[in-house]
């Protein structure tokens, strides 16, 4: 028991709970944004130096989850490592991240279900939706875990299949209407060269997004001082290899000029070969990564929410646990929140909605820079006078950087920064003075 939590989960639990907040439909649908900017040469080393940047932000987190295997993860971190308003800062910008995720991804599923029932309305499946993920939310940590496991996998197979299949034809064992891409001038021809790969970084770091989950399960975690440092290893490693192969098959198999025009490169490869079904078995496989999605997207948000309201003593009554160790009503406050993304969605998608996905978009590297901050302050108040200790923390919060500062440079993605960096700097400010004043923000701080 954690905080009145349960600790159900196992490792396998924890790893495909990880996967399911990373592998979602980003890279089942296209990476032709990466793909046009980069290259295909570009887009690989794109995706290696993720990779790394991923490896070295869990290897500076496996170190803080130990040693705080808290609810909240992260969050945790910068309160004790970093300063409070930092802590408040990163908990409520990973808050709206997954929110605004969430709500996407329940219309999606909506949207998906109509290929099989064209006649049903999208919120009629919204709603079914809606009610599978929250009765998952209110089971067991075990239970929630189970699920999570099963729905990750499904994804993690069709990846594998992909690869598989891609490999075959590349190999000619598989007769394909596809012409694979060998020509040395196609292969290395790099658009924008350094520099598309320079602002496609934080496009990469968000398909990577997800891995730190495993922080903010830590605090439901059978034995984490064990489970957590082996989970992380083997998830950045299994990850790896299914980002970087897919990637490879699809710049071996996609030319670069046709790679936003086709709506899933898994349906292209699959109908090449004379797969039948093959529309059919990737919706299948798609409403499954969202619906695993949304699933670690409820989990992060209302996990999230509850350590702000029992660290940082907002919205008290996001504290409250059933009998069965889940925090119900941070799962509905998180879920009321989706639901009004999803409305400004619909309402004033080029204003309100447009700022929350920028500032969401910003979440993730605003996290992972306090992961590799909080692992060089723990490093120095633990009296490490190694300076090779400090690598990883330093080049993790240098890449991340880089990153932020790269999309300034496209206008694709320039209101990332723009809206995000503000965002921070706010929520920063209000916390800091409101504590200066006195308020009883921490009064529940442990």
């Amino acid at each position: 028991m954690s905080n009145g939590f349960r600790r159900g989960m196992e490792a396998r639990h924890v790893m495909m709970l990880s996967f399911g907040g990373v592998i979602g439909t980003g890279l089942f649908l296209s990476t032709g944004y990466t793909l046009q900017q980069a290259g295909p040469i570009g887009t690989v080393v794109s995706y290696v130096i993720g990779a790394l940047l991923v490896y070295i932000v869990m290897k500076c987190m496996g170190a803080l989850a130990v040693a705080h295997p808290d609810v909240g993860g992260f969050h945790t971190y910068a309160n004790i490592y970093i300063h409070q308003s930092i802590g408040h800062v990163v908990a409520w910008s990973y808050w709206l991240c997954w929110t605004i995720a969430l709500g996407s991804e329940i219309t999606a599923g909506g949207i998906l279900f109509q290929k099989w029932f064209p006649d049903f309305p999208v919120w009629l499946f919204s709603l079914i939706f809606i009610l599978v993920i929250v009765g998952i939310n209110f089971t067991t940590s075990k239970m929630y875990g189970e699920t999570e496991f099963w729905l990750s996998l499904i994804k993690v197979i069709a990846i594998i299949a992909f690869i598989i299949i891609g490999l075959l034809i590349l190999f000619n064992v598989v007769p394909s209407d596809l012409k694979p891409v060998t020509s040395s001038e196609k292969l290395f021809d790099v658009p924008n060269g350094l520099f598309g790969i320079f602002i496609t970084m934080l496009a990469v770091n968000y398909a990577f997004s997800g891995t730190e989950l495993i922080a903010i399960a830590a605090g439901e975690t059978k034995h984490p001082e064990n489970v957590i440092p082996k989970t992380i290893r083997s998830t950045v490693w299994r990850l790896g290899l299914l980002f970087i192969g897919t990637i490879v098959i699809m710049v071996l198999l996609l030319p670069t000029d046709q790679a936003s025009l086709l709506e899933s490169p898994f349906v292209s490869i699959l109908d090449s070969v004379g797969m039948p079904y093959a529309g059919d078995i990737m919706n299948f496989v798609i409403l499954t990564a969202l619906l695993s999605a949304a699933n670690s997207g409820l989990y992060a948000s209302s996990r999230m929410l509850w350590s702000l309201s029992k660290q940082d003593n907002v919205l008290p009554i996001a504290r409250k646990l059933n009998k069965n160790g889940m925090p119900v009503n941070a799962t509905i406050i998180s879920l009321a929140g989706a639901l009004l993304s999803l409305l400004s969605s619909v309402i004033a998608p080029t204003t309100v909605y447009l700022v929350l996905v920028s500032v969401a978009g910003f979440a993730v590297v605003v996290v992972w820079m306090s992961i590799c901050v909080a692992r060089f302050n723990q490093l120095r108040r633990e009296g490490v006078t190694q300076r090779t200790a400090y690598i990883l923390p330093v080049v993790g919060f240098t890449l991340c950087l880089i990153s932020t500062i790269g999309v300034l440079f496209d206008p694709n993605q320039r209101l990332t920064t723009l809206f995000g960096l503000p965002f921070c700097i706010i929520v920063g400010l209000i916390h800091y003075f409101l504590k200066k004043k006195g308020a009883h923000i921490h009064a529940a701080t442990r």
